[in-house]
């Protein structure tokens, strides 16, 4: 049996689109200390391809490291945000769950660019949640909340913890607000 964490393909392709939104908003930030690395734009525009149906899980899970390894070619904590979040983007066409990674990584990467770290991540968040359609609202309500199920990225690791665990919660927190 799968994990309540990796959604249905027909609702991994729609959370895929609105991860890719998110990851492409601070994309920037990687490419302004790294302008010839292509790895995270590239993350992005397979994400959006897998949204739109012209690429297949099997394939993308092969290939959804590539954009995380970027990480390691940039030192401001933003950029390597940046780069994760177009990293758990592409995660998306493997598990449903990575949408709210990338989510949570693009906030982080907005809020550590930011003047004020507590505002830019506000409103990145509210940005994030304010671009739902709704059948991604749907399909991301489905999940289980972060560190309520181990068989994932929600579980008890790195998307549990401090900045992005607190950012996960929020979103979390919104999609299940009326």
């Amino acid at each position: 049996m799968p994990s309540p964490q990796s959604l249905s393909e027909a609702d991994r392709r729609v959370v895929a689109a609105w991860a890719a939104d998110c990851a492409e908003r601070v994309l920037a930030i990687f490419e302004d200390e790294a302008p010839t690395d292509g790895r995270p734009r590239d993350a992005i525009a397979r994400a959006r391809a897998f949204a739109r149906g012209e690429l297949d899980a099997a394939g993308e899970i092969k290939r959804r490291f590539v954009a995380g390894r970027a990480a390691s070619a940039v030192h401001d904590p933003a950029a390597v945000a940046a780069a994760r979040a177009a990293a758990q983007a592409s995660g998306v066409a493997h598990m449903g769950a990575h949408a709210l990674g990338a989510a949570a990584y693009a906030a982080k990467a907005a809020g550590l660019a930011a003047a004020d770290e507590s505002t830019g991540t506000t409103d990145e968040i509210q940005w994030q949640i304010g671009h739902l359609d709704a059948a991604a609202r749907s399909a991301l309500q489905q999940l289980p909340r972060l560190g309520t199920d181990p068989a994932g990225p929600l579980g008890a690791g790195l998307l549990a913890t401090g900045v992005l665990g607190s950012n996960i919660r929020t979103i979390q927190a919104a999609l299940h607000t009326d």
